[in-house]
């Protein structure tokens, strides 16, 4: 079913509740794809109801980025959801998520303090207000995030730990194309300016670091340079940032270890890339 006033959304998802039905819930900003479709599948498998949201969040844009112009395609999104069997798609209206008067933030410290939370200011603080309200809106028993977005997923780990939030927080790997480019909804942007072949870059960088880590390196200055040797043989690719961080915390590490993260940014022909990859040497 498709529903777009909140009360009525939080009234249907505790009718389940009431029914011993667990909830599985999706957050999206709509324009999806594989990897969205990877965690409905996954809530699907692990609880008896499905719920996806599609809103694209203004508060977690900032002033010069692209949320008048980010993906949207509203109406393929609820088909495609529909054919994958959600049992309910959440798709509100700005003025309904923030009506007039609006005047309560979510304020986030520890892991949004680096990385994004350094090349976009405020954007943490969005996306936790949203999904602050999306859990009291859909009040599920799981909620599914991908790793691509690692500093995100640790920001909200943190987030519904400080403030007693009862849902649990299920992360997936990252979904990539057959080339290894993380999959994300302004991949598209690429297409549209001709760099789609050369956005692979990221992920042989990250291969290379991936393949000196199993090696036995472990010194996070030596795996950075690997890895930022790759990314300099494109030459339009801009880098914003490659460490390797501690998955919670989101710090930097001196030495890599199993289950850190490498986390990368940048730009190639304008558009903004990230991707994330955990170690381990087995």
């Amino acid at each position: 079913m498709l529903i777009s006033k909140p009360k009525e959304c939080f009234h249907q998802v505790t009718l389940w509740k009431r029914e011993g039905k667990t909830i599985g819930f999706v957050p999206t900003m709509g324009a999806l794809h594989s990897g969205h479709m990877a965690l409905v599948e996954r809530a699907r498998n692990e609880c008896d109801k499905v719920v996806v949201s599609i809103f694209v969040n203004p508060l977690q844009f900032g002033k010069n980025e692209d949320y008048h112009v980010y993906p949207r395609k509203p109406d393929e999104d609820v088909t495609l959801l529909k054919d994958a069997g959600v049992d309910l798609v959440f798709v509100p209206a700005a003025e309904d998520m923030y009506p007039e008067g609006f005047a309560t933030k979510v304020v986030v410290a520890g892991p949004a303090q680096h990385y994004e939370g350094v090349s976009r200011p405020g954007h943490f603080e969005g996306v936790a207000t949203v999904l602050i309200k999306l859990f009291n809106i859909i009040p599920a028993d799981k909620a599914y995030f991908g790793l691509k977005d690692a500093q995100q997923v640790a920001v909200v780990k943190r987030m519904v730990q400080d403030l007693n939030v009862p849902v649990g927080i299920v992360v997936h790997p990252v979904v990539r194309d057959a080339d290894g480019l993380a999959l994300s909804s302004r991949n598209v942007y690429l297409e549209q300016k001709h760099v789609r072949d050369r956005a692979n870059v990221i992920y042989r960088a990250l291969m290379h670091l991936y393949r000196s880590y199993k090696q036995g390196i472990r010194e996070a200055n030596v795996l950075k340079e690997i890895a930022i040797e790759v990314l300099s043989s494109e030459s339009d690719f801009i880098l914003d940032y490659i460490d390797i961080v501690d998955p919670d915390r989101f710090v930097p590490l001196e030495d890599a270890r199993d289950g850190s993260l490498v986390v990368v940014a940048g730009r190639l022909a304008g558009v903004r890339l990230i991707d994330a990859l955990e170690l381990y040497s087995g």
